[in-house]
């Protein structure tokens, strides 16, 4: 008999995939955050492969915190779609995921300009992975399967949010 057996490489992380961004391919896993609008805290960090669509991990997030109802919910237009506008609904969120634009379908001026309006806020979540990227020199997954970046990405959101605690407490007195 002839035993078929998955080939193994010592490093190569087996729970990792492949996605690609304009015309660069990226291996691993990707970080997704709920950030407060007011201060940028991290209220919540959600780990998966890299090959996943955002679209799908809202509801993730949303289960692991307690928004007030009337809430307004940024987001980029990996967000956007019919299930995550009918999940804010139900969650009694107002929506303000910024619109997407498909083949033979281009973004009318009004999207545009309501587009233009949310990035206005939603900047302070790429600030995030920004200053978690310079502040920890974290540009990638330094362990090696889903859990452990995981644990690494919730040990970033919560030194950033130390990292910026002593400047909101100051701006409160």
């Amino acid at each position: 008999t002839i035993a078929a057996s998955q080939s193994y490489q010592k490093g190569v992380d087996t729970e990792a995939r492949w996605t690609k961004k304009g015309h660069n391919l990226y291996y691993g896993y990707k970080r997704h955050v709920l950030v407060e609008s007011k201060e940028g805290l991290v209220l919540a960090v959600s780990t998966t492969k890299a090959s996943s669509h955002d679209g799908g991990h809202l509801p993730i997030l949303l289960d692991k915190v307690s928004l007030k109802a009337e809430s307004r919910l940024y987001a980029d237009k990996g967000y956007s779609g019919f299930p995550n506008e009918t999940l804010l609904k139900n969650k009694k969120l107002k929506s303000a995921i910024q619109k997407k634009g498909s083949r033979n379908h281009p973004l009318s001026p009004a999207a545009k300009r309501f587009n233009k309006l949310v990035s206005k806020t939603r900047y302070k979540v790429e600030r995030v992975f920004g200053s978690i990227k310079r502040w920890f020199r974290s540009a990638g997954a330094r362990y090696i399967g889903l859990d452990k970046t995981h644990t690494q990405h919730v040990m970033e959101a919560i030194a950033y949010n130390l990292y910026k605690a002593p400047n909101i407490i100051l701006k409160g007195l």
